[in-house]
């Protein structure tokens, strides 16, 4: 080989269904990588459809229009061999494929050999396996084609590796979890021990509903070394050299904290989830709590404060305190801000209501009907200006079930609904390290519903880190309450917290989807049933 081999890194934004935008980019890319002097360039799997396309994979009209698609790619992007990721369907068999596009014409496609069916994944329900590898030679350097699972067995690099490529180019639409980026780097590293490949690695980056991908492509030597690494969260064109097992010409993007990561998933989760919806911007309902706070600072930080508005809605039960720091956090952010009084709402519902509870005691129903006055006035500016609704609930409130249905839960988008309570601390300091917009007095006083007089969340619940790390062990590792007792958690906290997690599936089924940050959150990767019997192992 006379020259190093130049291939481009397309870490890729798409719209799941926009075919003919994402081919667009596609083609845009392949045109800017051959630009810059790449020989090849790789695009992140299933990049034609976007990923996931659901059951837009069980139409067979979806099949042949992506396979128009790849035709015009492919007359569009003469001059650079293109690795495209798209569904394929072939005598009535479907593919997750990735197609060598080179000279105007399709050369070769590569059919994904595993497919995924845990978490978040479903393609056993859309595709069938490939059987065989796929390589092809450029420059005169023999290159292999793997997907996404496939590197996260050894076989399906070994067959690579047998079918004589010298290096494995990667299609990926994986998505970002805490630890994620760890845990594929040692996969990674760990096929190349094994086969002595050098590996490009190149991944999806954006929101598509609750999941959200972080791009974090990277490229590794034959001998594991780290080469490259690309910025997450971030759309861009890298072009690598590779010669002889090395990669050349490729920065190294720093690893940043875990809550710079989660800020920013939960920032380009919002960003896209409005923007690819065509909604005009965002509104929040404002408490003076932290869970609002920084529900509203991640919306100003994705969308820009003239797409967002606030809305604090006062009841004779929220204190000064609320009303103040709410002023001063939009006064940092700079955010449309309104106040409307609920009392009034109260009082005629109390009229409308009370001839039917006379004599029955206060309850959690009067404290419910201010959640949904709330909620009703949100929908209201929502229906009258486009805007969507985020709410503001945690990951420790849906657990328990301490959120109103039609109330607080109310909106389109839940940006917290995977943040642990213990967590959104942790980000809203991470977030007042880079500018100080949230005020101490929200982070530090203890956290209240304000639906009463006095009222704080440890009233009905337990102390959060407690909680938090009791639903961490059930729902994420499948702890049973006997085995986390044993970790030395007081089994009388075990079982409320257990109980409010089981008894409350029914609300959760009808909460709005949201981001995605933990290895199982509650939406595609959490699947339990509503009515159930089961009782657990104490």
């Amino acid at each position: 080989m006379d020259k190093p081999l130049k291939i481009a890194v397309a870490q890729l934004n798409m719209v799941v269904g926009d075919l003919k935008g994402n081919a667009r980019q596609i083609v845009e890319a392949a045109q800017e990588a051959a630009r810059r002097g790449a020989d090849i360039m790789v695009t992140p799997e299933l990049a034609l459809s976007g990923y996931p396309p659901e059951d837009l994979l069980l139409r067979p009209d979806f099949y042949r229009a992506c396979a128009e698609m790849v035709g015009v790619i492919a007359a569009q992007t003469r001059g650079i061999v293109v690795v495209l990721g798209h569904p394929y369907a072939e005598n009535g068999r479907c593919f997750n494929g990735a197609s060598v596009l080179r000279d105007g014409v399709v050369a070769a496609t590569y059919r994904k050999l595993r497919l995924p069916n845990y978490q978040v994944f479903d393609e056993e329900r859309y595709f069938e396996p490939g059987e065989e590898a796929s390589t092809f030679v450029v420059n005169g350097v023999s290159c292999g084609i793997n997907i996404c699972a496939d590197v996260w067995e050894p076989e399906p690099v070994e067959l690579v590796r047998q079918a004589g490529a010298q290096l494995l180019l990667t299609l990926n639409a994986s998505p970002y979890h805490i630890d994620k980026q760890q845990t594929r780097m040692q996969v990674l590293k760990d096929r190349v021990a094994e086969s002595g490949l050098s590996i490009l690695y190149v991944n999806m980056v954006g929101g598509q509903d609750e999941l959200v991908f972080d791009g974090a492509s990277f490229a590794l030597d034959n001998d594991g070394a780290l080469a490259y690494r690309s910025p997450s969260f971030e759309a861009r064109i890298d072009v690598l050299e590779w010669s002889a097992g090395r990669w050349r010409g490729g920065a190294v993007a720093e690893l940043r904290s875990e809550e710079a990561e989660v800020y920013s998933a939960l920032t380009i989760g919002v960003r896209d989830y409005i923007g690819k919806n065509g909604f005009p911007g965002a509104i929040i309902g404002l408490s003076g709590g932290i869970d609002s706070a920084l529900t509203l600072t991640i919306a100003v930080d994705a969308l820009g404060a003239d797409r967002v508005r606030a809305i604090m809605m006062a009841s004779p039960y929220t204190a000064q305190m609320s009303l103040d720091d709410s002023q001063a956090l939009v006064d940092r952010l700079g955010v449309q801000y309104d106040q409307i009084p609920i009392e009034p709402a109260m009082q005629v519902y109390s009229s409308m209501l009370g001839p039917y509870f006379k004599g029955l005691p206060e309850d959690t129903t009067e404290e419910n009907l201010q959640s949904r006055i709330r909620g009703n006035l949100l929908m209201a500016f929502s229906n009258k200006t486009g805007r969507l609704v985020l709410t503001t609930g945690n990951k420790s409130e849906m657990a328990t079930g301490y959120a109103t249905l039609y109330g607080d839960m109310a909106g389109g988008f839940a940006v917290l609904k995977d943040i642990y309570k213990t967590l959104v601390y942790r980000l809203a300091e991470w977030r007042n390290s880079v500018r100080a917009d949230i005020p101490r007095n929200i982070i530090e006083r203890p956290p209240s519903a304000e639906l009463k007089p006095d009222q704080k969340d440890q009233d009905s619940l337990p102390p959060y880190e407690v909680l938090d790390a009791i639903i961490e062990a059930y729902m994420e590792h499948d702890l049973s309450p006997r085995e986390i007792v044993a970790r030395g958690y007081a089994e009388a906290e075990v079982r409320r917290a257990v109980g409010m997690l089981k008894r409350n599936e029914y609300k959760r089924r009808q909460a709005p989807v949201g981001v995605r940050v933990t290895p199982r959150g509650f939406g595609k990767d959490w699947r339990y049933p509503i009515t159930s019997r089961y009782q657990d192992e104490y």
